[in-house]
């Protein structure tokens, strides 16, 4: 039997300085992937690795095996020992584990409820999975209704509404610190999406932005052609670090691009001029020991968060109808996921019919010797008709309970009374056979 298991953790979980290590690039997710798809314990898997989380979602042969494998393949990717990252990881099954794709890519379960940017990195997310062949027809199901009800839960609700956002909280902390932004000098580091994000908010405040790119030129000088700023190399940072009034970096890189040292010698130069920091990237860009520095201030995603979390009251009765909406999309994906069952079951009911028909023809031809070919073929169809007859009613009433409580219960108690081997496999995924979401989440 397959079951559906995410395992994972996430900002309400883990502290930064482990988030950072588990923060997985796409080459990284794509060897991941391989592996653990490569085991045979493992039949589907997509990977989500943003600055607040990281959570695999796997399609597993025995969920206790598959967990035990998923453990010690993170626990290599943060190099600790298990026992340290176990604490701080959490693991869902079945419908607990869909419910929280859901929720993720809606914006409930963020750092600001209801943002928008973890709808696009959950779908980047499983676009490379589809390009590294690691899903499957569950997890196709599956990413595919969380998308969509992601999508539902922001148009037909205010949750992401003042577009409210990490870059956004961190400007505004800025211009409390600092007072008016507009006469100020700001280097943005980084030209992804929260970089973007960055550059608007600066934009708005009236801020002289400057735009440096870790590893594409091309990407800085496109940010800074959309914003009205200026783009210079990696190489220059230092002497930027000299001219800014604040720093805001977001990039992927896997270690310092603002190392202690080296900024402090920066800050010895200056005078009277204090240096607003933001590290919103995970791997942290700027070494934590800044923050010591004389003139300094340095916030990471973490201080953010605690700024956020003081004001998200006001979109709670939002976040509730988001709620309604997805446990509506979450239903469809369980009644599909609950009819792989029941399909393959009145399929090989039917079969089982067609197959006692013709062991009870063939026992009894040599007693109609006398009849025409017209008339065995009248007898075989009347025995055909009535076998039908009888399992039209069981047949409808199995349909009618795909997605229900007591489905499982139903195709059971009929694989058994009419002693039915069913290979339950999904198409493109030969040979699994799949456990219903609903019996295994009463079963814990």
């Amino acid at each position: 039997m397959s079951e559906l298991l995410a395992l994972g953790l996430s900002h309400k979980t883990a502290p930064l300085e482990l988030r950072e290590r588990l923060a997985l690039t796409e080459g990284r997710a794509a060897g991941l992937m391989g592996e653990l798809t490569g085991t045979g314990d493992v039949r589907e898997a997509t990977i989500i690795s943003t600055c607040n989380r990281t959570e695999l979602y796997l399609v597993v042969n025995d969920s206790v095996q598959a967990e035990s494998i998923a453990l010690s393949a993170l626990s290599r990717e943060a190099e600790i020992r298990p026992t340290e990252l176990i604490s701080h990881l959490y693991s869902l099954r079945s419908s607990d584990a869909a419910r929280h794709l859901y929720q993720v890519t809606a914006g409930l379960d963020s750092m600001i409820l209801g943002e928008a940017e973890i709808q696009g990195q959950v779908k980047r997310a499983y676009e490379l999975s589809l390009v590294e062949g690691a899903t499957g027809p569950i997890l196709n199901r599956l990413f595919r209704g969380a998308i969509s009800a992601g999508g539902r839960a922001r148009n037909e609700t205010s949750i992401s509404e003042k577009g409210v956002s990490v870059p956004s909280v961190a400007i505004e902390q800025a211009r409390r610190a600092l007072g008016d932004l507009s006469r100020l000098h700001a280097l943005v580091i980084g030209a992804g999406d929260t970089a973007e994000l960055v550059a608007r908010a600066l934009v708005n405040r009236g801020t002289e932005t400057v735009f440096i790119a870790n590893r594409h030129y091309d990407r800085a000088i496109g940010l800074a052609d959309r914003f009205g700023g200026d783009a210079v190399r990696i190489d220059d940072l230092p002497a930027q670090l000299d001219e800014a009034d604040i720093v805001i970096s977001a990039t992927n890189s896997p270690h310092h691009l603002v190392d202690r040292d080296e900024l402090a010698q920066i800050m010895a130069t200056r005078t009277d001029r204090p240096l607003f920091l933001v590290d919103l990237a995970v791997p942290r860009d700027i070494e934590p020991g800044c923050r010591d520095i004389e003139g300094v201030t340095l916030s990471d995603v973490d201080d953010i968060q605690k700024i956020v979390e003081r004001n998200t009251s006001g979109r709670q009765a939002e976040a509730r109808l988001a709620e309604r909406i997805i446990e509506v999309e979450l239903d469809r994906f369980e009644r599909w996921l609950a009819s792989l069952e029941v399909v393959p079951t009145v399929i090989a009911l039917r079969e089982r019919s067609d197959e006692i028909v013709r062991r009870v023809l063939a026992e009894n031809e040599n007693r109609w010797e006398s009849l025409s070919d017209i008339d065995l073929r009248r007898v075989e169809t009347l025995a055909r008709a009535i076998a039908g007859r009888m399992l039209h009613e069981p047949t409808m009433k199995l349909k009618e309970s795909a997605g229900s409580d007591v489905a499982y219960e139903n195709v059971n108690t009929l694989r058994e009374l009419f002693g039915l081997d069913v290979d339950t496999s999904v198409e493109g995924n030969a040979g699994a056979s799949v456990t219903p979401i609903r019996q295994k989440s009463e079963e814990g």
